[in-house]
């Protein structure tokens, strides 16, 4: 009896034997097919581009879009009206933080990126993506004054006209940067204030935002075309992140800043308890929306409409913009894909994006017009560039 079970295994065995072998013969087959295909190599992920490629233009044939032939437009953005005229009545400086970040001692040879005929290292495009954001503020609104709040410890090489740097005490570091930054907002709030309130300045409305955005139109409208407000945010359709810190405008009165400085307390309160967790690149922009979105009645569907509203958000006066002319992004993987707006007036270029932005100040330096500028930047958008 055992005998017999034996031989019925051994039978089984060897009827699934020729199926084995044949399922490993396919499996063999198959890879060196790829293989063939491949010249023999195996495929690696797509490398960032380290030079501008040019596409499509997203938007063509939607009547308040850029349209562009080639890098030239063939409908003008509204600030082409404006260029030598400006419409700011009120005085507006621009502020923002920056920080450098050397590589350690005994590191890997300087990572350098050549845009035109020039190469930077990593502090050296820093610096040069900083200076052409003052480059397009001074020359859309060359009455407003550049603010730069930085680490005390730090020496910036920045000699410009109109151009400040303010040392504020804090932890600059890459993992504290954005909490640090709100944290410095507030305190130059506060000096901004106790020197108002002593009558040693006149009223300045200040709009912070991050350094690497082109300034493309004239923003001191904000402050006359909607005169009530006493702070600004710039929003989007994004469930999870609907508010972009990039960009915040506080009015210069003793209100406005009284209200806007608490407004920030409240965020960097909220960024402290919940979200410190986060992401370094997210933790103040999920603050923001929970302040936002926890207030009773507040309504989220305005978020999806491209339309500028206004609402009482924790004892001040907000004002939202919409990002898709406060803050649009060339569409790498921020959801622009409808097109450039005719009405643009900020743009924001993000993560790689900056190889861009040096691309686009050299074409405006070449060109001095600001939609054929516009037609590179919204040509080039889908490429992802090694910076």
């Amino acid at each position: 009896m055992v005998g017999k079970r034996i031989c019925v295994g051994w039978n089984r065995l060897l009827l699934c034997l020729p199926v084995v072998i044949l399922i490993t013969h396919l499996l063999s087959v198959t890879e060196l097919h790829q293989q063939t295909n491949s010249g023999g190599v195996r495929k690696e992920k797509p490398k960032k581009s380290d030079h501008l490629v040019l596409g499509p233009a997203a938007g063509e044939g939607l009547p308040d879009r850029l349209q562009c032939r080639g890098t030239k437009a063939l409908n003008k953005t509204r600030f082409s009206t404006f260029l030598n005229n400006s419409h700011s009545v009120d005085h507006v400086a621009f502020v923002t933080v920056f920080a450098t970040y050397n590589s350690p001692i005994g590191s890997s040879p300087p990572d350098l990126v050549t845009v035109g005929n020039i190469s930077y290292n990593k502090v050296e495009r820093s610096m040069v993506v900083l200076n052409i954001f003052i480059n397009f503020i001074q020359v859309t609104m060359p009455q407003s004054n550049v603010i730069i709040l930085t680490d005390p410890t730090s020496e910036l090489p920045l000699h410009r006209d109109m151009v400040t740097i303010q040392p504020i005490q804090g932890e600059y570091s890459r993992d504290r940067l954005m909490l640090q930054r709100i944290r410095s907002y507030i305190a130059f709030l506060e000096t901004r204030l106790e020197k108002l309130t002593e009558k040693q300045e006149q009223i300045t409305h200040f709009i912070f935002t991050d350094s690497d955005i082109a300034v493309v139109d004239d923003l001191g409208r904000i402050f006359t075309d909607h005169p009530n407000f006493d702070l600004a945010l710039t929003f989007r359709n994004n469930k999870e992140q609907p508010l972009n810190s990039g960009f915040i405008a506080v009015r210069g009165t003793a209100e406005g800043i009284q209200r806007g400085k608490a407004f920030l307390q409240k965020v960097l309160k909220v960024y402290s308890s919940k979200f410190m967790k986060a992401s370094r690149m997210l933790g103040d922009q999920l603050a923001l929306a929970w302040v936002v979105t926890s207030q009773p009645n507040f309504n989220t569907r305005r978020f999806s409409k491209r339309e500028a509203f206004q609402d009482k958000i924790s004892g001040a006066s907000v004002l939202f913009l919409p990002c898709s002319s406060y803050n649009w992004t060339p569409p790498e993987g921020a959801g622009q894909f409808h097109g450039m707006p005719l009405d643009v007036k900020v743009v924001h270029f993000k993560g790689s994006r900056k190889r861009l932005m040096l691309e686009s100040w050299n074409s405006f330096s070449a060109s001095s017009d600001i939609s054929d500028m516009l037609c590179l930047i919204l040509k080039s958008g889908r490429t992802k560039y090694d910076f």
